[in-house]
């Protein structure tokens, strides 16, 4: 297969997968704030969002993580290029990713036995983290050798305090009388 046809694959994979990730924690959201509902009004909504997160969980978000990471293997097997200090820096990333990914399947469990101890807030602040490996996974692949690993690092804990401070004003903007 040509190159551009799996880093074609590889790119649709990821964009898929962070569309999954970004929507499965907005409806972990809507499912704990359905918590404060009347007793009717929170069966129904929980009972959508259960359905929901099923149908993206392992409809969406598993598969392209899959094809995000039988892809990028295949491209860094295919063209070789272990060589080059930038895949280091995006390899730990794709590490991060995909930890990232399993927490959020342990969340999905944990909400499926009605045993999570999550908060809205603490989640929305979880969302922001995907954002963060978002930026820094496309700043590494698009800039390659022309970053350090320490220009690299920088970087993203700069990204990283901008978002910080951005939730903060977010946060009192959003719970102004």
């Amino acid at each position: 297969m040509p190159y551009f046809a799996i880093k074609a694959l590889h790119v649709i994979g990821f964009v898929c997968w962070f569309a999954g990730l970004f929507y499965i924690v907005r409806l972990f959201i809507y499912h704990i704030e359905a918590q404060g509902r009347p007793d009717g009004e929170r069966r129904i909504l929980q009972n959508q969002f259960l359905i929901m997160q099923r149908r993206l969980w392992y409809g969406i978000t598993w598969p392209a993580m899959l094809i995000t990471l039988i892809f990028g293997i295949w491209l860094l097997i295919e063209y070789n290029q272990w060589q080059l200090t930038w895949i280091y820096i995006k390899l730990g990333l794709v590490v991060v990713l995909v930890s990232y990914h399993l927490i959020c399947g342990h969340i999905y469990q944990s909400i499926r036995a009605q045993s999570c101890t999550w908060t809205p807030a603490r989640l929305r602040l979880w969302n922001e983290v995907a954002t963060l490996l978002l930026v820094s996974i496309v700043f590494v692949a698009v800039y390659k050798n022309a970053l350090s690993a320490f220009g690299a690092l920088l970087g993203i804990f700069a990204f990283a305090l901008l978002l910080l401070v951005a939730i903060r004003l977010y946060a009192r903007l959003r719970y102004r009388p």
